[in-house]
């Protein structure tokens, strides 16, 4: 069998490089197919070897293929989830690193702002800005009057805004 490719190698490389459109890609092709027929050993090729060894080499080609068209279909859908497309061109859809740091410096100084805050205050802010509750269920939480929340949020957002840069 390995006799056979050798004779076939030239004309498996042009029928690979015609229908994949890459000489590289036949190349490569053609290698595999040479680890496959070295593989099976010797081989009684003298009826139909040339068949068995095209439609070997078909196989191989319609893997690459599959293979390909399945990378594509997946690398596409990552793309897709990672970003967005403006004008037809892929960006980021993640905010740069600088902004990121940034944004954790100023929530590192937040947090540390919020400490110097009185119990209450804090606790009201606490709950209302970073829990998302309202200040009907803030003051529930609390056990004051929704009056008595506003009044704590107010003040702790002005000695936070006094102390923020």
């Amino acid at each position: 069998m390995l006799r056979l490719y050798a004779e076939k190698r030239v004309n498996l490389v042009r029928l690979f490089a015609a229908r994949l459109r890459s000489t590289a890609e036949a190349e490569d092709l053609v290698q595999d197919l040479y680890l496959k027929v070295q593989a099976m050993g010797e081989v009684d090729a003298r009826e139909g070897g040339s068949a068995l060894l095209f439609r070997m080499a078909q196989n191989l080609m319609l893997d690459r293929l599959r293979s390909g068209a399945r990378a594509s279909a997946r690398d596409e859908g990552w793309r897709r989830l990672q970003g967005a497309t403006v004008g037809g061109e892929q960006i980021a859809d993640a905010p740069a690193a600088d902004d990121v740091v940034a944004a954790r410096q100023r929530l590192a100084a937040l947090m540390a702002a919020l400490e110097t805050l009185p119990p209450r205050e804090a606790r009201a802010f606490t709950l209302h800005k970073l829990e998302g509750l309202s200040h009907a269920e803030t003051a529930i939480a609390m056990g004051v009057s929704r009056s008595s929340v506003e009044k704590h949020i107010s003040a702790a957002l002005k000695t936070l805004i006094a102390k923020l840069p």
